[in-house]
């Protein structure tokens, strides 16, 4: 139990996709507008982590391993088939979020067909094989890992709310503050590092 709280943590904060990798930042920034459109953005991205990583992690292991259903090393076929996983999923996703919620789809616009080639997502499936998670931790790593992306787009986007009524010196609007506060907030997730998150729970 210690582990999978190790390694659901440490996703979160310490090895947060967007503020540790700096994976994902195009829709990051481009979406963290207002944090309606961001907690939409930031739930699809939950959902396509914690599904595709243990999804992608069965294709590692399963099929393309050299100890899989086909008995030989395929893994030169990895990258084809996570991106076909992620696509497939985020497909559904998008139809899901058009049938229920019309006005969110419409305020996502290409930044959610776009979850496909964020590099975030993949970059889940693959710092699961370099990590050699086993199943039960692949889904942990997943579903904190879009937590993670989740509570920094809103985070941001709650900042970016605020700092509209503020004086903001002219050259610094728009990106250029959203790229400062990214860096601000980057460096107090990444503070976390070198402490162990399962010695505060024991």
């Amino acid at each position: 139990m210690g582990s999978y709280l190790d390694i659901f943590l440490k996703s979160i904060f310490m090895e947060n996709m967007v503020l540790s990798y700096f994976l994902g930042m195009c829709s990051f920034l481009a979406v963290s507008k207002s944090v309606k459109t961001a907690v939409g953005l930031g739930a699809a991205v939950i959902f396509v982590l914690t599904l595709t990583v243990p999804i992608n992690w069965f294709i590692n292991e399963k099929l393309l391993g050299p100890n899989g259903v086909f008995g030989m090393d395929l893994t030169f076929l990895r990258f084809i088939l996570f991106i076909a996983t992620i696509a497939a999923t985020v497909q559904l996703v998008e139809m899901v979020v058009e049938k229920f919620s019309p006005a969110l789809y419409n305020a996502l616009g290409i930044f959610l067909p776009l979850i496909t080639v964020n590099c975030a997502i993949l970059g889940g499936a693959l710092f699961m094989v370099s990590r050699e998670y086993n199943a039960p931790e692949a889904a942990v790593f997943g579903f904190g890992s879009g937590f993670g992306f989740f509570l920094a787009i809103v985070l941001m986007a709650a900042i970016r709310e605020k700092i509209r009524y503020s004086n903001v010196p002219g050259p610094m609007r728009g990106l250029g503050i959203a790229f400062l506060i990214t860096g601000l907030m980057g460096m107090a997730f990444m503070g976390l590092m070198g402490i162990s998150p399962i010695t505060y729970f024991q």
